[in-house]
């Protein structure tokens, strides 16, 4: 799978998804501080990783910031992007499963080594549920992206 990373700081946590990312057979494309010459705002990097996806240059994305607020905010406006702040495990499943987020969303304050691979782990293990409420919900998110 093609994943885009991005952050707005070169921390420890960015350089580690990255690593975890291809140790688990993903080619990442860097945005941000992650890659020389980018603008490494949070606004602008996210936007930019987000942007891989909605253009199909990348299937899915993680988007790093230091609450991971404001990666997620930025990527959401993206069209056909839809971001989730996962501060754990449980709610990275849920993510995917009934929102069917295509973009991961981190805190770089807050996301340990063993966390963010319990997150990643719970991100790829999980499908986006096929039941009919849940498809709407999706749906009604890309009719109001529609309606801006």
């Amino acid at each position: 799978m093609r994943i885009a990373v991005s952050s707005d700081m070169d921390e420890p946590v960015a350089r580690l998804v990255v690593d975890e990312l291809r140790l688990r057979g993903h080619t990442v494309l860097a945005y941000g501080a992650l890659r020389p010459g980018d603008r490494n705002d949070w606004a602008w990097s996210a936007a930019s990783a987000a942007r891989a996806v909605s253009e199909g240059h990348a299937d899915q994305a993680v988007v790093c910031c230091w609450t991971g607020t404001g990666a997620a905010l930025a990527a959401n406006k993206v069209p056909a992007v839809r971001a989730a702040l996962c501060p754990d495990a449980y709610t990275a499943d849920g993510a995917r499963r009934w929102n069917d987020a295509n973009a991961l969303a981190l805190s770089l304050r807050l996301t340990s080594e063993p966390l963010l691979k319990e997150i990643l782990d719970a991100w790829f293990a999980a499908a986006p549920s096929g039941e009919a409420d849940d498809r709407a919900n999706v749906a009604h998110i890309a009719h109001l992206e529609e309606a801006r």
